[in-house]
């Protein structure tokens, strides 16, 4: 054997770096690294809980507090700007990272006035500023700049504000308003902002009180269903505002219905309404619900993460709480609604009319959960090429894992059998059936260069954490460009917040993504199109 020829540019083992830039990943392949903001990017849309296939959740999260931590340094205005757009845009399933990464950042001299200053921007309910004080306290101490933020945060709001944040957002993980208050000392010359501060901090009823704290002062004294359904409507209160004991009457809920429920909210309540009679699969408020939840209108006001729709059809279709003993019967045409739902959050998204190949990670190291939800990377990268498929006339998307054994790199990659016709649940099935191995994530280029597929544009969910190939993901499509003449694209849909990525960074023809929110389809086919 000519040792010469085991030395290659064009094909290296997944094993051994085949660029300079690549680092070892968690599965000790090699792979690209991305830079610091790309990082903090996937950090706050994708969180840190559960921890990935490879890495602990406690080691997750201290690997991107350090992100944060440099970017104070090299790019501070960077750090707050990113951290504020990422949440505003919505591309987030849940806020705690955002408010995470503010929190450290209002610790460092580099950041901490950036920080605090954009403090209203990413705690925009008084439960975010309820998470934000305890991240806060992990790092510093109440100084007077912490203060004046937070004082400042209730100062900005009318009392009408004040009061609905005090009254909806009593307390989390340990906070309540009286506590941030008796913290701050905000001071203030308005005559119903100061006695909407004192019946917080001190629970005095001054002349000046908003009429809502009197009306859930009100209900928390009631005992009937009908003063409950009064003071509804009477006060527009919501769910929260109630005591428990009135969230298990039906006719609260059918005043609440009538005033309107968040659609949010209105998702996570679907289980609740169900047990309660309000659901029959014939009459009650079916219908009208049903509406609401497919109401596109709805949905983008009410800025519905698709995830949180995704979860939340998964949930009320399986008729069993994912975190408890609650059960219900499903309603057939609620099931379909938030079907539909999914899709609608997506908005309308103008297909690229490319050859597509969506191509699904369905390795062990994809059954981790995402974002702190009961949806596995594996699901959710389904329920994301379910949408893609609805879009795309020329689309369709295999599963790719490798074999067992001795056999660890032999390709386990096949069509797989979904549809946007499938209701969400039973396409999810498909995925969850096929076998769980090793990640080479070049199957898919092999796979259309060994079949003279013709495609335009691969799609790969993954988590990056490919190992047991024996040529990279960029050199097989560099290859498949080669062998077919076609200038092939690679958008690679990162699924964890790790530092990884199969994509090339410096290859215009490759693109990095970052989770599950609405404008994801738009991008992949925009991707497509060369724009």
């Amino acid at each position: 054997m000519d040792v010469l020829r085991s030395s290659h540019r064009r094909r290296t083992p997944q094993s051994q770096p085949a660029d300079t830039r690549q680092r070892r990943n968690s599965a000790n392949g090699y792979t690209f690294a991305l830079d610091d903001l790309g990082r903090l990017r996937r950090f706050l849309t994708l969180g840190v809980d559960g921890g990935t296939y490879y890495t602990t959740a406690r080691d997750l999260a201290r690997d991107n507090a350090a992100v944060v931590a440099r970017l104070a340094e090299t790019d501070p205005q960077g750090l707050v700007t990113t951290i504020v757009e990422t949440s505003t845009r919505g591309t987030a399933p849940r806020q705690n990272p955002a408010l995470f990464a503010l929190a450290y950042a209002a610790s460092l001299p580099q950041t901490s006035q950036r920080a605090l200053t954009a403090l209203p921007h990413v705690a925009r309910t008084g439960t975010h500023l309820f998470l934000f004080a305890g991240y806060v306290e992990q790092f510093r101490g109440w100084g007077r700049g912490l203060r004046r933020a937070v004082g400042g945060w209730y100062l900005d709001k009318d009392p009408d504000a004040v009061a609905y944040q005090a009254v909806k957002y009593r307390q989390r993980d340990g906070w309540s308003h009286r506590d941030l208050l008796r913290l701050a000392h905000p001071q203030t010359t308005s005559p119903e902002l100061k006695d909407t501060f004192d019946w917080i901090v001190r629970g005095s009823l001054g002349e000046h009180v908003p009429a809502l704290i009197e009306g859930f002062i009100q209900a928390q004294q009631a005992t009937d269903p009908a003063t409950w359904a009064q003071l509804v409507h009477r006060y527009r209160l919501s769910w929260e505002m109630l005591p428990d004991a009135a969230l298990g009457q039906a006719q609260g809920w059918d005043a609440l219905l009538d005033t309107g429920i968040p659609q949010t909210a209105l998702m996570r309540q679907l289980p609740r309404l169900t047990r309660l009679g309000l659901l029959p699969d014939l009459g009650g408020r079916t219908e009208e619900i049903s509406a609401q939840l497919t109401d596109p209108d709805r949905l983008r006001r009410g800025r519905v993460h698709p995830v949180n729709v995704l979860v939340a059809q998964r949930t009320y279709a399986s008729g069993r709480s994912a975190r408890g003993a609650g059960t219900w019967t499903p309603t057939r045409k609620v099931v379909d609604a938030l079907d539909a739902a999914f899709y609608q959050a997506f908005g309308t998204v103008e297909p690229s009319g490319k050859r597509t190949l969506l191509a699904l990670d369905v390795s062990g190291s994809m059954g981790t959960p995402i974002s702190g939800r009961p949806l596995t990377a594996r699901e959710a990268s389904t329920a994301l090429a379910l949408v893609q498929l609805a879009t795309e006339p020329s689309a369709t998307a295999v599963g790719f894992t490798t074999g067992r054994g001795k056999n660890w790199h032999d390709s386990a990659l096949k069509p797989l059998a979904i549809s946007p016709r499938q209701r969400l649940d039973d396409a999810l099935r498909v995925v969850d059936a096929m076998p769980m191995s090793g990640t080479d994530c070049a199957l898919p280029m092999l796979y259309a260069t060994k079949n003279k597929i013709k495609v335009d544009t691969f799609v790969l969910y993954t988590d990056n954490e490919t190992w047991a190939g024996t040529i990279h993901p960029h050199q097989a499509l560099l290859e498949y460009r080669r062998q077919t003449g076609l200038p092939a694209r690679l958008t690679v849909v990162g699924l964890t917040a790790t530092e990884f990525t199969i994509a090339d960074p410096t290859d215009p023809g490759m693109l990095d993504i970052i989770g599950f929110d609405a404008t994801i389809p738009s991008l992949i086919t925009d991707f497509a199109r060369s724009n």
